[in-house]
């Protein structure tokens, strides 16, 4: 069975090129569309099925980079996907609690607008350095720093959303 990276004809790594990424999928797509494969045998009609699948599945893992990461991660043995390990970083934990707080104090702020802009700005910052420092331990094959660097990205992630859905809500109302 074929790697997502073999699959797309990719180089495997964590940089890739996503346009490459986007043209080889539709190209792809095309090749084994079940409608094609409608007058074949079921033999061929179910290996186009499945082929599909498999086509639909490296995309959606490769097109997002965290998803990239803990694929690449598992094909070199370090199998994170769907863990529901803790992470060790005291430190990182500290900063998440203290995310967490300032979430909960933006609803009495005079100027939530305001503040969610200036909280979004510096939680990206914390992103980007983190995808940074993923990118780099990647490449250097430092496996055990590139999960961890998943681990908080996931977490940094969804305080993203929290903090998306906390914006709506101060339209809706």
């Amino acid at each position: 069975c074929m790697n997502h990276f073999e699959l797309f004809g990719l180089v495997e790594g964590f940089e890739l090129d996503t346009r490459q990424l986007a043209d080889t999928y539709r190209q792809l797509q095309t090749q084994f569309h079940p409608d094609r494969f409608a007058t074949a045998p079921e033999r061929e009609q179910l290996v186009a099925v499945q082929r599909a699948a498999q086509i639909n599945d490296a995309y959606t893992t490769l097109k997002t980079p965290l998803r990239r990461a803990e694929y690449l991660l598992s094909l070199r043995g370090t199998d994170i996907r769907g863990e529901q390990q803790t992470l060790q970083d005291t430190s990182f934990l500290m900063q998440q609690l203290e995310w967490r707080e300032r979430l909960a104090d933006l609803k009495g702020e005079a100027d939530p607008e305001g503040a969610i802009k200036d909280f979004r700005q510096e939680i990206g910052h914390d992103h980007q350095l983190l995808m940074q420092q993923l990118t780099l331990t990647l490449a250097a094959g430092d496996d055990l720093i590139a999960a961890d660097c998943v681990r908080k990205l996931k977490f940094v992630d969804k305080l993203l959303e929290e903090l998306e859905r906390f914006e709506d809500s101060l339209f809706e109302s």
